[in-house]
C-alpha cells in the first residue's frame, strides 16, 4: 500500500444526438482532455478529510449534495477491507459544474483511479465504469454510462440506449470552441419537451430523431478521417433539427449565429438544451480568434476551447 496516490480524468462533451438518443438513436461523446480533474488521496495518521473546492470536512459530514461521492469513498474502503483508514483526499478540477460537462462522473472516475492506485491493484475499464456508476446512479438517479465512460477514455464514445457505451476512433485536426449562455440548461424540461411532441405530431418528430440518428451514423465516419470541413455541416443541420424539436433557446441561436457568422464550420447546442451550453467547429487559429471574439461580443458567459490533433506515425 501507498502513502501517496493519484487518479485522473477528464471533462466530456456531447457533439451529437441528444434527445434522439432517448429514442434508441446513436449520440457521440467527446473527451474533453484540457479541462481535467486530478484526485490525491494521502495516508494520515487520524481522520476522512476531503479537501474540494465546494467542501473541506469530514468525509462522515459531507451533505447531500455530495452524498454520491461519499457512498463511493465508502463502498472502496469496504472493498479493500479497511473502512477506517485514515486519509486525505484533495479534488482539483477544471471542469466547470452544472455545465453539461461530466463534473460528477469525472470525479468519481479519478477517484476510483486513486484508491485503486493507492492499494497497488490493477483496474480494468470495465471495472472503472461500474464502480464511477455508484457514485453517478446517486447522483443522477439513472445515468446512461456516457459521462464515466467517456471521462475514462482518451477517445470519443458512441452511445446507444441499452448497449455498453464503445469507444471509437477519431483523427481529428481541429478545435471545439464551447461557450456558455449563462442560462442554466434543463435537461428534464427539455426531454419533457420532446416527449409531448412525439406526442402529438408523431411523424415529424421522429423523422427529426431519426434524422440526428442519421447524422451521428455519418460524423462517426467524419471523425475517423479528419474531416473536419465535413463535420461542421453536420452539426449545424443537428442543430436544425435540435431547433425544430423545441429544445433549443434564444440565447443559444444568438450564440450559434454569431459563431457561424465569425467562420465557424458548424456549431450546435449540446447537452439538453434550453439555455446550457454551445460548441462551435473550426480548423485555423484565425477563424478560432474569431469565434471567440464573435462569442464574447453576443454574449457568452464563459469559453472554453479544446483542440484535437491528428495522430502521426
Amino acid at each position: 500500500m501507498l502513502k501517496i496516490a493519484t487518479g485522473k480524468s477528464h471533462a466530456k462533451i456531447i457533439l451529437l444526438g441528444e434527445h434522439a438518443v432517448v429514442y434508441n438513436e446513436p449520440a457521440i461523446a467527446l473527451p474533453l482532455p484540457d479541462l481535467n480533474m486530478l484526485v490525491t488521496v494521502t495516508k494520515r495518521d487520524f481522520g476522512q478529510i476531503i479537501l474540494a473546492e465546494n467542501y473541506q470536512g469530514p468525509l462522515s459530514e459531507m451533505t447531500e449534495a455530495f452524498e454520491g461521492i461519499r457512498q463511493l469513498i465508502n463502498r472502496l474502503l469496504k472493498f479493500f477491507k479497511m473502512p477506517n483508514l485514515a486519509f486525505s483526499l484533495k479534488i482539483q478540477s477544471t471542469i466547470p459544474l452544472e455545465r453539461g460537462m461530466g463534473s460528477s462522473a469525472a470525479t468519481a472516475v479519478a477517484i476510483v483511479r486513486a484508491f485503486f492506485a493507492l492499494f497497488e491493484t490493477p483496474l480494468s475499464n470495465l471495472e472503472l465504469q461500474r464502480w464511477a456508476n455508484v457514485e453517478e446512479s446517486i447522483t443522477h438517479g439513472s445515468p446512461s454510462g456516457i459521462d464515466a465512460a467517456t471521462a475514462a477514455h482518451d477517445v470519443p464514445v458512441w452511445f446507444m440506449k441499452g448497449n455498453l457505451p464503445e469507444p471509437i476512433a477519431m483523427d481529428l485536426d481541429a478545435t471545439l470552441i464551447i461557450a456558455d449562455t449563462g442560462v442554466h440548461g434543463q435537461t428534464g424540461l427539455a426531454v419533457s419537451v420532446v416527449r409531448e411532441q412525439l406526442q402529438n405530431d408523431p411523424i415529424e418528430t421522429q423523422n427529426h430523431l431519426t434524422a440526428l440518428g442519421d447524422l451521428s451514423r455519418a460524423a462517426r465516419n467524419f471523425l475517423a478521417k479528419n474531416s473536419a470541413d465535413k463535420l461542421g455541416p453536420i452539426m449545424t443541420t443537428a442543430q436544425e433539427h435540435l431547433d425544430a424539436i423545441g429544445v433549443s433557446h434564444p440565447y443559444l441561436n444568438n450564440l450559434i449565429n454569431a459563431a457561424l457568422e465569425a467562420g465557424a464550420l458548424g456549431a450546435k447546442l449540446t447537452g439538453g438544451g434550453v439555455g446550457g451550453a454551445m460548441l462551435a467547429l473550426a480548423d485555423n487559429h484565425a477563424d478560432i480568434e474569431a469565434i471567440i471574439a464573435a462569442l464574447e461580443k453576443a454574449g457568452a458567459r464563459e469559453i472554453w476551447v479544446q483542440k484535437y490533433q491528428v495522430k502521426r506515425g
